[in-house]
């Protein structure tokens, strides 16, 4: 494979861009590699400046579940553009929109749009704050739920790829307010609520953490979340932006039977597009202007273009046996790397929850931060290397998740495996 325009596109864009990138693990830094900068992509499938191509198990970080430019959604986003790409006033597809995300998340009664999940998390902390009257949070490491300043705290697969422990500029006075507790620690979080009593607004979780590689909620812990939440008071947040339409159409909360106080949701109830959303209880939610005090706005909230294409994402992912066929899809993928690996007597561990996974370059098991954290990075990144040079693209990071999407078919699945194959002899030869 060339990449020749990849490569001066590279040098250009340092020049202007910091980094050369405008989120930080694209920069491939850690896998040694000048980043392919794509031109276009269609299903399953991506293709470079140079006119490479790849078989996508990135799918823009999970939300591309339907793949990528679904004629469908493509048709309904040029027909919202063709009427107005931005208002900044309220329309009749967001009216839509709302009811259908409320109709399907078992969570929300009422529900906010805005533009990214950032901004869900950080307007949802705010709103928990602000109808609790508390000021602290708990969060738990590993789990990264955007970049606003008390939640950058051990905060999940761009930091630790990048070996940055925190982030300057954020104040120490906003971090003291967040406690950081190790993920899927039951006694730990008894003790934080124990020793902070009625201090505490919110525990915000990934139901099935994604951004330190997929680690699934250890039996009890998502329950036990629940029971401290109700007994302190304190309001129990879902950051569903990787899970949420993923695992179900009712996200992680419908996956493992569990309600959240409120639910953050991301660019996948968009079709990929600049979108995402919060909300929950309607007694909760009602204290957000203009009906309460608790300040969000945003001009772009319920843009028309990712409306459109939410409202058509919806429509295709209630078809029938979607889920199905996204956990076959899946379960075959992974267990075939898993093969894979063992064949090769290569140290690793899995973890998948339905149509997300990882593979760990480690003996494992992996349950939480501290486990991830003793991965193989640069056995990773010799195999990351060989698998983009022979047309796979996966997340360059070992603490992403692999995501597999309804345009990944059955002779996919088998060019994965065989690109795997190749590049793990490669690594151990």
């Amino acid at each position: 494979m060339t990449n020749i325009r990849s490569q001066e596109l590279w040098t250009r864009a340092q020049k202007v861009i910091p980094g050369g990138v405008n989120s930080p693990v694209r920069a491939m830094a850690s896998v040694g590699l000048t980043p392919p900068f794509i031109k276009s992509a269609q299903g399953c499938r991506v293709m470079d400046v140079d006119g490479n191509k790849y078989i996508d198990c990135v799918g823009s970080w999970g939300p591309l579940i339907l793949g990528h430019a679904h004629p469908e959604v493509v048709e309904a986003v040029t027909k919202a553009a063709e009427k107005g790409t931005s208002f900044g006033a309220s329309t009749q597809a967001e009216v839509e929109f709302a009811e259908k995300l409320c109709a399907s998340v078992p969570s929300l009664e009422q529900v906010r749009l805005v533009s990214s999940g950032t901004e869900a998390t950080m307007s949802a902390i705010r709103l928990a704050r602000g109808a609790t009257g508390r000021n602290k949070i708990i969060k738990f490491e590993g789990c990264y739920h955007g970049h606003s300043d008390g939640l950058l705290v051990a905060a999940g697969s761009g930091l630790i790829t990048l070996g940055i422990p925190s982030s300057p500029g954020v104040p120490e006075e906003m971090t003291s307010l967040t406690l950081n507790l190790p993920y899927n620690d039951l006694d730990a979080i008894t003790q934080a609520f124990e020793q902070h009593s009625r201090e505490i607004a919110a525990v915000i979780v990934e139901p099935v953490a994604g951004n330190m590689g997929v680690v699934p909620p250890a039996p009890g812990f998502l329950e036990g979340l629940r029971a401290l939440c109700d007994k302190y008071g304190t309001i129990l947040i879902f950051d569903e932006v990787i899970t949420g339409f993923r695992l179900a159409l009712g996200g992680a909360q419908e996956h493992f039977g569990i309600t959240p106080d409120l639910t953050c949701l991301g660019k996948i109830i968009g079709g990929g597009l600049p979108v995402a959303a919060y909300g929950g209880k309607k007694d909760i939610m009602s204290q957000i202007a203009p009906c309460g005090p608790v300040y969000q706005a945003g001009t772009l909230s319920g843009n028309p273009l990712a409306t459109a294409a939410g409202l058509a994402v919806l429509e295709l992912l209630q078809g029938y046996g979607v889920y199905d066929q996204l956990e076959e899809k899946a379960a075959r993928l992974f267990s075939g790397m898993l093969e894979l690996f063992e064949e090769k007597g290569l140290d690793h561990t899995g973890n998948r929850v339905g149509s997300m996974f990882t593979v760990f370059f480690q003996k494992g098991p992996v349950t939480d931060y501290a486990s991830a954290a003793k991965s193989d990075t640069e056995l990773f990144a010799r195999y990351y290397r060989a698998l983009l040079a022979k047309g796979v693209y996966m997340a360059p990071s070992p603490f992403e998740a692999t995501f597999v999407s309804l345009a990944h078919q059955e002779d996919d699945i088998d060019q994965i495996l065989g690109v795997c194959n190749q590049a793990l002899e490669e690594i151990t030869s």
